[in-house]
């Protein structure tokens, strides 16, 4: 199978692929709900009327294989399940070097045990409609310390996340630091709600105003991931190689991340830093990615890996390629990772269709 290079030097895109390829990696996953999920019809990234807990739920099951919270998977109403499964199945095929967990703001914390929790101390943060109320500017240190004191004997770090409605904060966090980006931001329906999602938006930009700096922007229509993690991938970049698994939500943190260099007037080398997807969120109609990465002042690797339910006997498996699912859990990064470690789609499949039966 096929790991396809689609932004950044061609040459060095090579490169950053053979480096890594047959090394051991490091799996974070950035846990966070935003109440900006308890929206109706925002979001169907999980199981109604507890989407707030689908991080949780995500968490649970990469690392243990079961849900312990509620004893279910988190699913959309069609019954879709989480991308968590493809980063799971992948981690049992071959292992991560350790899987940890950032949690970065819920409503209690995974049921596991032996993994690391790295917790700081966070509250969910609010709907960006009516305000964030984050403190940003401390949230963005404390992640640039977490990631100057941050040590692994792992080859390389992938950083994941699972943030339900994080699709439509990091559509607003990047229209607050002045970007042209309307349409570029995927959603976890098929059927995009747009015309809502433009409606919270709006009502979040119009918390804002000009005269307002970076951070007090974000506070106000932003989300803890996107924050925290701007700091933490800036210092972690300096010392180790870092593939931010996800989709439009990764390439939102890289825009947090250019702004606030502007304001400092400094310059990111994104030597060490890749964005690696699905091929389900890059050929999404409704989003556009790549779009986004053109958007930013510095180069970044971004790929996505040829990886399909195409061959599956499971049809609910198969809704992921009519759109019904496309990224998160770090799923993309996961597929990258396994591809360079000699996984074949068919056997991500075959373990894949294991967790139903």
């Amino acid at each position: 199978m096929n790991i396809i290079n689609f932004h950044g030097q061609k040459y060095l895109a090579k490169d950053f692929i053979e480096f890594l390829r047959g090394k051991n990696a490091l799996f974070l996953l950035s846990l966070s709900t935003t109440k900006t999920c308890e929206i109706p019809n925002i979001t169907q990234a999980g199981i109604e009327g507890k989407i707030h807990l689908t991080p949780i739920l995500d968490a649970e099951f990469l690392c243990s294989g079961e849900v312990r919270s509620i004893g279910d998977i988190a699913k959309t109403a069609k019954g879709v399940p989480t991308p968590a499964l493809i980063t799971r199945a992948i981690h049992l095929l071959k292992p991560f070097n350790n899987i940890e967990l950032l949690n970065l703001g819920l409503t209690n914390s995974p049921k596991v045990n032996f993994f690391k929790i790295y917790d700081f101390k966070l509250k969910p943060s609010e709907r960006i409609d009516l305000g964030a109320n984050i403190e940003a500017e401390t949230l963005f240190e404390m992640g640039v310390e977490f990631g100057k004191n941050y040590k692994t004997k792992s080859d390389y770090i992938i950083l994941g996340e699972s943030v339900p409605s994080g699709t439509t904060t990091a559509y607003a966090t990047a229209k607050a630091l002045g970007y042209n980006c309307d349409g570029m931001f995927s959603s976890s329906f098929k059927a995009h709600p747009k015309s809502l999602k433009n409606e919270v938006v709006n009502k979040a930009l119009s918390n804002i105003s000009s005269n307002m700096d970076i951070f007090e922007k974000l506070s106000k229509v932003s989300d803890n991931m996107l924050i925290f993690n701007a700091g933490f991938v800036m210092a972690l970049m300096q010392n180790y190689k870092v593939v931010l698994a996800g989709g439009t939500q990764m390439a939102s943190l890289l825009l947090v991340m250019n702004s606030i260099i502007e304001v400092m007037q400094g310059e990111i080398d994104g030597k060490n830093l890749a964005l690696v997807t699905t091929k389900w969120l890059y050929e999404d109609e409704n989003s556009d990615i790549k779009g986004l990465l053109e958007l930013l002042n510095f180069d970044v690797l971004a790929y996505y890996s040829d990886f399909d339910f195409s061959d599956s006997q499971s049809e609910v498996l198969k809704l992921y390629d009519k759109g019904e699912a496309k990224e998160g859990v770090g799923a993309g990064g996961a597929i990258f990772y396994g591809y360079l470690n000699n996984l074949t789609k068919e056997q991500i499949t075959k373990e894949v269709e294991g967790f139903f039966k």
